[in-house]
């Protein structure tokens, strides 16, 4: 299992006490002062400075405190800025290992596993950014099919051009479900070490099912200010007291 990365992304943290506070946590995390390292790295997050690679240190800490719930929660947050990386993947399943709960998910069809896997495998800044890309590519190419005097140049520039802008409207649309997806629904981990779900949003209400800690659920619906309805991913759904969970 990899704990650590060994390359840091601090240009975009910005700030030389930030990038002090980051080496520090990485030299605390070495030496195996894990809590001295949380404290740096957390240091940079009351700041309002995030990034996959501060998430992703977090979590490899709390992983070696045997924090399931912290663990879980960071590496989500990671995963959400960086959904490629494979570092993260493996470690988040290392942690949910830890996990009590063990929820079959439900099988896709073909067509929608593709789709899921396409439209995850990059955040929504992630889409925005390629799009900004696609654009420029298609105008650049565009320019050159324009001011091409030779026709064998234009019909390459043209198909080309066409590709491009293909590969563009493709982009903004999947740009645009993603952003629908995580403002209809967001993901949150279970913070306690047992809570019951239930039917309706009332703590006399019957149980539906009993979560851990480390579990992910999905938020559907809000009641006041108190309660959330949680999907999991076998389909189930029930209604869990907001103080229980953390949302990512």
């Amino acid at each position: 299992m990899k704990y650590f990365l060994i390359f840091l992304t601090i240009s975009f943290i910005g700030g030389a006490q930030v990038s002090e506070s980051f080496e520090r946590g990485n030299q605390f995390y070495n030496t195996g002062s894990y809590e001295k390292a949380i404290s740096e790295y957390k240091s940079i997050l009351s700041e309002k400075l995030h990034s996959a690679s501060l998430y992703y240190n977090l979590a490899n800490c709390y992983y070696k405190l045997n924090e399931v719930a912290l663990s879980v929660y960071y590496y989500e947050k990671a995963l959400l800025l960086d959904p490629a990386s494979k570092d993260i993947k493996i470690n988040l399943g290392f942690a949910q290992k830890m996990t009590i709960d063990s929820i079959e998910r439900i099988p896709q069809s073909g067509f929608s596993m593709w789709f899921s896997k396409i439209l995850n495998s990059l955040s929504v800044d992630g889409w925005a950014t390629r799009c900004v890309g696609l654009t420029f590519l298609f105008v650049f190419l565009f320019l050159c099919y324009l001011l091409s005097y030779s026709e064998s140049k234009k019909r390459v520039f043209f198909i080309s051009s066409s590709l491009v802008l293909a590969l563009l409207v493709g982009s903004i649309l999947l740009l645009f479900n993603k952003d629908r997806l995580n403002r209809s629904v967001s993901s949150a981990i279970i913070f306690v070490k047992k809570i019951d779900a239930k039917l309706e949003p009332s703590q006399e209400a019957e149980t539906v099912f009993a979560l851990h800690e480390g579990t992910k659920v999905l938020v559907i619906e809000r009641y006041g200010s108190e309660w959330s309805k949680v999907k999991l991913q076998n389909g189930e759904t029930g209604w869990i007291l907001n103080s229980k969970l953390k949302e990512l």
